[in-house]
């Protein structure tokens, strides 16, 4: 077996046994079968809500990749990136030692367009890095609404206007590719992290919830940031710690706050594996045949080597 074989191989048992640590240390917390006969109690049309207000959260997602692609003379048709973005999510959500979505990508693209590496990486870093401002941001905001924080409502004010001020200072100094139609991206990025917040409280009337939401919402989006590092597979493991260390510290029912966050992971797989789809039909991609995700690793190392060379 080839050393890079038994990296990514390493790397997948990490992923698995960290992923799996996680959720255990939730089950010594919660209890699943409570967790179970919430899920088959709640109301399915608000999970279906749930489901497209997820959806359309990605769909803006791969709308403000797609101008970040613009801006490096990628021209992309909308349908046509949406499908690779679906494939993407595949990619993370399933195959957690392997290439990834973004790095896939990058690769498809790469061999497909004859787009410089650097610079597909640099758009798609730049889009993550939108997504995680308008994220600091929604959550700077629930600040406001969270008294037991006891923390000033112009601190987080004051903090995201600096913090604004000097992202976007960065941008225009090294990076002025990305600063024509900044805003506009930024406010797709908002968007997307506006519809998956309607998901959590689609799941939240989902399970008949009738207290305060913005505990909830805040917890969520801080185990989001955690489900940020790939330490774990697609999130799973993670994110729930963070709802139960979220849960206990504002005093919530650490069941729901859970059960909300295993929901959100079944909705965003259900999403995920829809991509799929392309990798028994790439000729919706144009493609003969797609290439793995360790073809795609392999060479990407190779060029990794070359460009340090």
């Amino acid at each position: 077996m080839k050393k890079k074989q038994l990296i990514r191989l390493a790397k997948t048992i990490i992923k698995i046994g960290i992923t799996g640590l996680a959720l255990y240390w939730v089950s010594t917390k919660v209890k699943f079968d409570d967790v179970k006969q919430a899920l088959l109690d709640s109301n399915p049309w608000f999970l279906l809500g749930a489901f497209v207000s997820f959806g359309i959260s990605q769909a803006l997602s791969a709308w403000r990749l797609n101008s970040y692609f613009r801006r490096i003379d990628l021209h992309l048709p909308h349908t046509y990136n949406l499908k690779l973005y679906l494939l993407g999510l595949f990619y993370n959500m399933f195959l957690p030692g392997g290439i990834g979505g973004d790095g896939y990508k990058i690769y498809f693209l790469r061999k497909k367009f004859g787009i410089q590496g650097r610079k597909l990486l640099s758009a798609v870093f730049f889009d993550r890095l939108s997504g995680l401002w308008a994220l600091a941001l929604i959550t700077s905001m629930l600040v406001i609404f969270i008294p037991r924080l006891e923390i000033p409502n112009e601190i987080p004010i004051v903090l995201v206007l600096i913090g604004t001020f000097v992202y976007y200072m960065l941008i225009r100094r090294y990076f002025p590719v990305f600063k024509p139609g900044m805003v506009w991206t930024h406010l797709k990025a908002i968007g997307s992290w506006s519809f998956q917040i309607i998901a959590v409280i689609m799941l939240l009337f989902a399970l008949d919830f009738e207290g305060k939401f913005s505990p909830y919402l805040f917890t969520f989006l801080l185990s989001s940031l955690v489900a940020v590092f790939p330490f774990t597979v697609g999130g799973l493991g993670a994110r729930e710690m963070a709802n139960v260390f979220g849960a206990k510290y504002f005093a919530l029912d650490t069941h729901l706050a859970v059960l909300i966050s295993l929901l959100f992971y079944i909705v965003s797989s259900l999403l995920a594996v829809m991509g799929a789809y392309f990798i028994l039909r790439p000729e919706s991609l144009g493609e003969k045949k797609l290439p793995t995700s360790e073809e795609a690793d392999e060479e990407q190392g190779e060029e990794e080597k070359e460009t340090l060379l």
